[in-house]
């Protein structure tokens, strides 16, 4: 697909992963943190998430920029952030600066609070994807990727064969759009769920994730929906 404007908010490896995908494709990408000079003094957390500046030294075509900038600029919004902060960080983008645009929801509505493995803080009746677009009814809410690791949201190739992503929201062209973005990254299996209010399915995932990772030893899987 053609070129576009992309933001990401988040700087963490789901942020990082994304924003180097996009921009390797040609998009121009910006980042969008809380305070970007906190952000670059920030230190990493291991060699899978390295600090912010040395990252961004090996991506200098992505800009840094608070959330209201970043989310202005993007012709598309990827939240990007931890689902106990997403709500926040959204209301900091501003909701003028989200409005008519394809809002990607990739977090995950997760409490560590009382330590591993988390909780849900919502579920069954109600979803993360949807309280974003209650909170932002301009925005056009697009909920996908929640059920892998970052590094497969960008390169499912590497599990060797086909598996499956699903996204769920309430504006056909805004699917499209999603879409497209997920087959650039070689996913060849999407399911449309259907509105945003069937991302409490794609949420509720998360438990059956999380066991399996602490079952296999890695995170280095996904779902594959055979039918």
């Amino acid at each position: 697909m053609g070129a576009m404007r992309i933001a990401v908010l988040g700087t963490g490896m789901v942020g990082k992963h994304l924003a180097a995908a996009f921009a390797r494709r040609d998009h121009e990408v910006r980042i969008g943190t809380r305070d970007p000079e906190e952000t670059m003094a920030r230190g990493g957390h291991g060699p899978e998430d390295p600090p912010f500046a040395a990252w961004a030294a090996e991506h200098p075509e992505v800009g840094l920029e608070p959330f209201a900038r970043a989310a202005a600029f993007g012709e598309v919004v990827v939240n990007a952030t931890s689902g106990s902060v997403s709500l926040d960080v959204l209301r900091l983008a501003g909701d003028d600066n989200l409005a008519g645009k394809v809002l990607v929801d990739v977090s995950n509505a997760l409490d560590f609070s009382q330590g591993f493995p988390p909780t849900m803080f919502v579920k069954d009746t109600d979803s993360l994807g949807e309280q974003i677009q209650r909170a932002h009814p301009r925005a056009r809410v697009v909920k996908t990727l929640n059920t892998l690791t970052a590094h497969l949201m960008v390169n499912p190739q590497v599990l060797g064969e086909e598996s499956t992503v699903f996204m769920s929201g309430d504006d056909a062209a805004a699917k499209a759009t999603v879409r497209g973005l997920l087959e650039d990254f070689g996913h060849t299996d999407v399911i449309d769920l259907g509105d945003i209010s069937t991302a409490r399915g794609a949420e509720m995932m998360m438990p059956v994730w999380l066991r399996l990772m602490q079952a296999l030893g890695t995170s280095s899987f996904n779902f594959k929906i055979v039918r």
